[in-house]
């Protein structure tokens, strides 16, 4: 009979063959999707307008096989779980490179303390007797302005 501490070593050995980022692996339909828009002729000939050359897609049918590895073994399959959750982190490092080597715009950790003050007059004027406007009022609870009740009627 297994001892306690048999009980507790076997959990933690258990816990160690699960993905910690298991919520970044992406349903397994969606990388044959991007692979095929990737490899498809509008998208080459898109990448070959922009780059000069064609874009290499095989990580996305690489990640379309480790997922359905991992989907079918129903997560037993570690090494091909963490290959796509590494996947897309080096896909979402790429996706971010330009915005941490951002060195032009200064990164705010609270909005301006203006940023919900009343508008210009000039913007105020030419915003009147617009929908905008009319909404807005709707929204804040304030009387929309009674104009002319029109109909319009179109004969057919």
């Amino acid at each position: 009979m297994a001892t306690k501490q048999d009980n507790v070593d076997s959990k933690s050995s258990n816990s160690k063959t699960t993905i910690d980022d298991a919520w970044a692996i992406r349903p397994c339909h969606l990388y044959k999707e991007e692979y095929d828009d990737c490899t498809s002729f509008k998208a080459r000939f898109h990448q070959y307008f922009i780059f000069g050359q064609d874009t290499d897609c095989s990580q996305w049918l690489t990640d379309y096989r480790n997922c359905e590895r991992y989907q079918q073994s129903n997560g037993n399959d570690v090494a091909a779980g963490e290959a796509v959750v590494k996947s897309e982190e080096e896909r979402r490092r790429i996706r971010l490179r330009a915005h941490f080597s951002n060195d032009t715009w200064q990164k705010r950790k609270e909005p301006p303390q203006d940023w919900a003050a009343p508008l210009p007059d000039w913007m105020e004027k030419r915003n009147e007797n617009t929908y905008l406007e009319l909404k807005q009022r709707e929204l804040s609870g304030k009387e929309a302005p009674k104009g002319e009740e029109r109909s319009l009627c179109a004969i057919m």
